[in-house]
Formats: structure tokens, C-alpha cells, sequence
């Protein structure tokens, strides 16, 4: 993001969710557990909701950028090396991989141990056994190679975690007006080709995980239920304190509405 601030870069690769919330508290609703339930509802939160929009509106006028195009992740889910993740309880004593400040509450509420780790040190992390447990879209399994030590998976998903191709502001208004033409509608057109293939290649990527021998969990029954209740007794208002009150309220009357 600093790249892209400063004119170092013309375009750069943004993950949300790790890169946003340090400028503008209020992006952590992107991460708020089963608020949101599909890309296209978050995205439409930040660009059509009033509070969305100037939410949006200050994250680009601080990083004096312009959004391109959309390139998610992932939805993000559990994995552990450690043991089989069966519900609630399983997750006690584990080491979990911390990345975001709002991961701190829900590893929390599951009792589990935090260890606060970029990612580029996961893979040694995993090897070493330093942590046996993370929150991860399916994707990041494969591409890191962490699948040669995580074996079980837990659904449901998350959040979404979203990415853009931001560009500097200054380059890109500085453009001639049919330059700026084109590369918008390249990249509206690959974003959506992004978006509709996320969901598939992460599946894809599990199936993979369960043909190396993987073992993944939904929670269903008794057990969705207790996870249910410890997102909205416990996580729920630990994270509600990372962000306005305001942001939070708007964020949850999108979603209910659209």
C-alpha cells in the first residue's frame, strides 16, 4: 500500500483486510464473522451504503488511490495440523496462527493459544511446530505448500477476504481520458472473472486437500449451534470494539437489507 501511496508503484496488489484497517478503523467490518455472505454484498456496502462510501472515500483520499479491479483471495476458514477440528472444544490449547489484530477474539473465545506471525513465516512456523493452527483461504494451503502439514479443515467460512489492484491517483488521473477507459474495463472484466472463479478454485483446492489425505469438519447440529453462540455471546462484542459503532449498525443493516 505504501507503494502505491507514494508513486513508488503505478498499481499494486491490496489485501483489504490486512492493509486497510490501520488507516480507517472502520474497514474491520470486512472481517466481522458471518456478517457479510457473499463478495458482492461487502463490495456493495463500501460503494453503495453512505457509510460504506465514506469509509471507502477516506481509504482512498489517505493512500491517494484509485480501485481497478477486484481480486479476491478467498473465503477464510480453520486448518490445524494437531488434531481433527470436531467443534468448539477441539480447538483448546491449539497454537493459532495470529495475521489480524480481529483474529485476537475469536482464538480467544476458543481458548486457543495466539502466536502472531507474517506469512512468510507460517510455513517454518508449521514445520517447527511453533503453530499447528490458522485461519486461511483455501488457496493459501496450496500456493505456500502449508498442506504438507495441515490435515484437517473446519467449515463454515468465515468472511471474505477481499484484494484489489489499486492504482496511484496521481499516475492514473494524469492518464489520457481513453487510456483511463481501457484500463477500467480490463479491469471490470478480469475482477469479474476473479470473483466468479474464487468460490470454485478454493473448493477445488480442498478437494485436492482431501485426495492427500485432509479431513475436513462442517459443523452441523449441536455442534454450528455452540460455535454460533460463542460468535455472538463472545467474538462478536470483542470485535465490535474495533470499529465504530456506527460503521458496525450500518454494516449489519446492509446486510440484512440487500
Amino acid at each position: 500500500m505504501g507503494a502505491v501511496t507514494s508513486g513508488a508503484v503505478e498499481l499494486g496488489g491490496i489485501l483489504g483486510v490486512v492493509s486497510f484497517p490501520s488507516i480507517n478503523k472502520d474497514f474491520n467490518v470486512a472481517s466481522f464473522p458471518g456478517l457479510f455472505n457473499s463478495w458482492e454484498q461487502q463490495r456493495g456496502f463500501f460503494q453503495n451504503s453512505p457509510k460504506g462510501k465514506e469509509i471507502w472515500g477516506e481509504l482512498t483520499k489517505k493512500t491517494n488511490s484509485t480501485l481497478i479491479m477486484y481480486n479476491p483471495v478467498g473465503p477464510v476458514m480453520n486448518f490445524s495440523s494437531e488434531r481433527e477440528l470436531t467443534g468448539v472444544d477441539a480447538m483448546k490449547g491449539l497454537k493459532a496462527r495470529r495475521l489480524l489484530k480481529t483474529d485476537e477474539p475469536m482464538w480467544d473465545a476458543l481458548k486457543a493459544n495466539r502466536v502472531s506471525l507474517p506469512t512468510g513465516e507460517v510455513y517454518t512456523a508449521l514445520q517447527t511446530g511453533m503453530i499447528n493452527t490458522m485461519s486461511t483461504p483455501p488457496g493459501s494451503i496450496e500456493a505456500y505448500s502449508w498442506w504438507e502439514f495441515l490435515k484437517y479443515g473446519q467449515k463454515p467460512y468465515q468472511y471474505y477476504a477481499d484484494a484489489y489492484i489499486m492504482a496511484n491517483s496521481t499516475w492514473f488521473n494524469g492518464l489520457p481520458a481513453d487510456l483511463q477507459k481501457i484500463i477500467m474495463d480490463v479491469g471490470q472484466e478480469v475482477g469479474k472473472l476473479s470473483t466468479d472463479r474464487i468460490m470454485d478454485a478454493g473448493e477445488n483446492t480442498l478437494k485436492k486437500f482431501q485426495e492427500r489425505g485432509g479431513i475436513i469438519t462442517t459443523l452441523s447440529g449441536a455442534e454450528k449451534a455452540k460455535f454460533d453462540k460463542l460468535m455472538k455471546d463472545e467474538v462478536m462484542p470483542a470485535m465490535a470494539k474495533m470499529m465504530g459503532a456506527d460503521a458496525l449498525i450500518a454494516a449489519q443493516e446492509y446486510a440484512k437489507n440487500n
